[in-house]
């Protein structure tokens, strides 16, 4: 009777002591990425099938606050990886110096925009959009225009000093009106119920009912109709087209697992990763053909016209973009 218990504890042991000795991989992340119904569950999965490793997430707010815990942290982060990051961040991510060169040729990228940078590897994309129940807003608007002109429609956005939905907004309001951005905030804040420090407290209030709108993705509807059978979502199309979202992931310099955090960036790109991308993410895979979305996404409305600053142009619109928001908030 004795022999059988202490085999089983030699080989309890045995098993603890493999796993405490597996390298362990830290990336950070936004905290919809690690839910139970993020992507984050099936992608641990699926890299510590083939990485012999510990993947270990950890959710750092929105993307915006994610950069910022970072630049906060420096050199002392204990993050391999960062994932979460998009193109209005990437160059200040870059200039912090806290990132290496992913030495990685990507292969079957199906963004639609040429890829060239040498540090981040993006892993979806999307298009941003007010979402709304058309169950409950029958005269939507149909451009910046309308919704500007539609008194008494009420939306939720996101702050843009801490989320990426809200600073693309910000790059959508400046790539459509330039110089005329300023009084475009000022007509459109009346609009504006609150202001919420990330995408999910956003969502979250509008399916409250407590707005109209809610800036969100043409692709939030896919979750909504594939998840729960419900077609009452949709994104309103508007003829000066919509703001894209890359997303990204990089890894750190001072990292003490760099063939882990490249295997793990390589692994992004793989089928394993973007399949799992479209009904967790709910957003466009960056190296899946359109040809393999499940079916729901056929349904998605296209811009037609997708609008995009130049990551390099950025960090010299962004302070001016910044100020105008705060401004037609506070007036």
């Amino acid at each position: 009777m004795i022999r059988p218990l202490l085999t089983a504890a030699v080989l309890s042991f045995g098993a603890t002591l493999a796993q405490a000795q597996n390298p362990i991989l830290t990336v950070y992340t936004y905290d919809s990425f690690v839910t139970e119904w993020g992507p984050g569950p099936a992608v641990e999965t699926a890299f510590e099938e083939v990485c012999a490793c510990d993947l270990r997430f950890v959710g750092a707010g929105d993307g915006a606050a994610l950069l910022a815990r970072l630049q906060l942290e420096g050199t002392r982060t204990e993050a391999d990886v960062v994932l979460g990051l998009d193109t209005t961040l990437t160059t200040q991510a870059a200039d912090t110096g806290l990132f290496a060169p992913h030495g990685l040729t990507p292969q079957g990228l199906t963004l639609p925009v040429t890829w060239e940078d040498t540090t981040f590897l993006p892993y979806d994309w999307g298009h941003f959009a007010f979402v709304y129940d058309n169950t409950k807003l029958t005269d939507v608007p149909d451009s910046f225009e309308a919704l500007l002109a539609a008194e008494d429609l009420s939306i939720v956005i996101q702050d843009p000093r801490s989320s990426t939905p809200g600073l693309g907004l910000l790059m959508w309001v400046k790539a459509v009106y330039e110089d005329r951005a300023p009084e475009v905030w000022a007509a459109l804040a009346p609009r504006i119920v609150t202001v919420t420090k990330g995408w999910s407290e956003a969502y979250g209030m509008f399916l409250e009912g407590e707005a109209d709108m809610v800036l969100s993705y043409t692709t939030s509807p896919a979750y909504h109709l594939i998840a729960e059978e419900d077609p009452t979502k949709s994104a309103a199309n508007f003829a000066e087209g919509h703001y894209m979202q890359i997303e990204v992931a990089g890894m750190l310099a001072g990292t003490d697992q760099p063939d882990l955090a490249q295997r793990f960036l390589e692994f992004m790109l793989s089928p394993a990763f973007q399949t799992v991308i479209p009904t967790t993410n709910w957003m466009y895979p960056a190296a899946l053909p359109p040809a393999d979305l499940p079916a729901g996404f056929d349904q998605m409305i296209q811009p037609a016209r997708s609008l995009l600053i130049p990551a390099d142009e950025i960090p010299a619109l962004k302070d001016a973009a910044l100020a105008e928001w705060l401004a037609a908030l506070a007036g």
